[in-house]
């Protein structure tokens, strides 16, 4: 059975997810301009970073106060697990020349997810393609939204937006702790430490230490 029979399969996959994860931007708009960004700030760090669990980590970081610097790595070290991603899905995708760059900015959870998850490279291919640009798309749209609609409200904070962030990361992570009594064991562990570190430490710099402790373990896996 060639690929071409199973495109129609990843490309409902890949819609699905897209749209559907596509509107956690509204809650990272909100959490962004909650944070002190600026609508414009939100928009290209939705457009140049797209990945959401980084960007909720870095507003969060951001909005307590934190030095941007430790918040910047912090966001970094949950990026990384992108490049484990993409030394899987290289083989696989097979993309050539200029086009690596492009697809390498696609390259997160669930493009991975809905690109493994299919039988052959063709529809492995639309899979990727498909979730990549409809999520990219409503992601920016999104916060574009969610953004431009908080910043009228004047202190997003007097109307209990300042949880939204952290709300919205905990609903992205839920669905893969969920899965996994390792991954909970690793993420209970991370955010203990990240609490017992918190009242000694500056904002943002607990949660670099604890993805710092858990990446080695995580890479291995």
């Amino acid at each position: 059975m060639d690929g071409t029979t199973h495109r129609p399969a990843a490309v409902r996959d890949g819609l699905g997810v897209g749209l559907a994860v596509g509107l956690s931007g509204l809650a990272f708009g909100a959490a962004a301009v909650t944070a002190g960004l600026s609508v414009p700030q939100a928009c290209v760090l939705s457009l140049l970073t797209f990945t959401g669990a980084s960007q909720f980590a870095l507003t969060g970081a951001v909005g307590a106060g934190g030095d941007p610097l430790a918040a910047v790595a912090g966001a970094l070290l949950l990026g990384g697990r992108n490049t484990l991603y993409g030394l899987r899905l290289a083989d696989l995708l097979r993309v050539r020349g200029p086009r690596r760059l492009l697809a390498a900015h696609g390259v997160i959870d669930e493009t991975a997810a809905v690109a493994l998850a299919q039988p052959d490279r063709d529809s492995a291919r639309t899979g990727f393609t498909v979730t990549f640009v409809s999520l990219y798309i409503a992601w920016n749209l999104t916060t574009l939204a969610g953004a431009y609609g908080t910043a009228f409200l004047g202190d997003p904070a007097a109307f209990g937006l300042d949880v939204v962030g952290p709300a919205a990361f905990l609903a992205i992570l839920w669905p893969r702790l969920s899965t996994s009594r390792e991954l909970r064991v690793l993420a209970a562990g991370a955010a203990a430490l990240a609490l017992c570190a918190t009242p000694f430490l500056p904002p943002g710099v607990p949660v670099l230490l604890s993805a710092a402790a858990v990446l080695p373990a995580l890479m291995r896996r």
